[in-house]
């Protein structure tokens, strides 16, 4: 994230109770385990990986895979894909909810996110990152020129970018504008007339009883109150994927018209999905 959006207040949620704080004391050391744990088996086949292979990673990604979705089986949290992944070279864009993100998105592809700067000095989630691939950027304009040879370098190595155009998290009730700033690198005279970018729909459905704003993270929420909530949470809701046809780049003009044609699919899935917009929680 860039920035943190401030459209709405934090949802009022009932403290953790008895069996929740059980919930947590079970789940929370397991995933400790299965994350640090596969990241120490993750840094070793990169050892490997790296000579053999170099900026490619035939193997470590699975790792990565197998990482996320054993996380959101100890959360209890499914996953429902509608739609399928891209084949071939290009980058995904999706709406933006929360840190679980993350894990939903990895679950499902190999690909690698697109991040700011700050998040490779991060405590325990920067180590992560890094490790995993991660793109890391500065969003000023004056960089453009880098972070187009940035991304070709990565794109022609067949690696799938991943990146949120909102630039931020939202309470998971709606899409925010897509900023256009990343889109130009796309159109440089290496990528436009061979990249793709598919727009994927990540849907929150609130467990049964709860706010529908749940998953949300957004404003000065804090990472370890949210993660808390949720491992404590008895019965999970849902998480619907959404992948809509890929749109090729050398079809539009420009970052904008491309930003907003893309904009349109992961915005009209989210409404399909999800319905629309309660004015009381505009």
């Amino acid at each position: 994230m860039s920035q943190t959006w401030e459209g709405a207040d934090p949802p009022d949620l009932p403290p953790i109770d008895a069996l929740g704080w059980l919930l947590v004391a079970l789940r929370a050391p397991v995933m400790v385990v299965v994350i640090f744990g596969c990241l120490g088996l993750l840094l070793l086949a990169r050892l490997i990986e790296r000579p053999l292979f170099g900026a490619r990673r035939p193997v470590t990604p699975l790792i990565t895979q197998f990482v996320c979705r054993t996380v959101l089986v100890i959360m209890g949290l499914p996953v429902e894909v509608r739609g399928q992944p891209m084949t071939g070279p290009g980058a995904v864009v999706a709406n933006h909810t929360s840190w679980l993100d993350i894990f939903v998105l990895n679950s499902r592809k190999t690909i690698y996110f697109v991040s700011k700067a700050e998040v490779s000095g991060w405590p325990g989630i920067g180590w992560l990152a890094r490790a995993t691939g991660t793109v890391f950027i500065n969003r000023d304009r004056r960089e453009a020129r880098a972070q187009t040879e940035v991304f070709e370098d990565r794109l022609l190595q067949g690696h799938r970018l991943l990146f949120f155009p909102e630039g931020t998290s939202t309470d998971g009730l709606r899409v925010l504008p897509f900023k256009t700033t990343l889109f130009a690198a796309f159109f440089s005279d290496k990528l436009r007339h061979q990249m793709q970018i598919q727009p994927v729909s990540v849907v929150y459905h609130a467990p049964p009883g709860t706010n529908p704003r749940f998953y949300g993270w957004w404003g000065e929420m804090e990472f370890g109150p949210s993660l808390l909530r949720i491992l404590a949470q008895r019965r999970q809701g849902r998480v619907v994927l959404v992948y809509h046809p890929a749109l090729r780049v050398d079809d539009y003009a420009n970052r904008k018209s491309l930003a907003r044609a893309l904009e349109t699919q992961v915005q009209d899935g989210h409404i399909a999905e999800l319905g629309p917009l309660d004015p009381e929680m505009s």
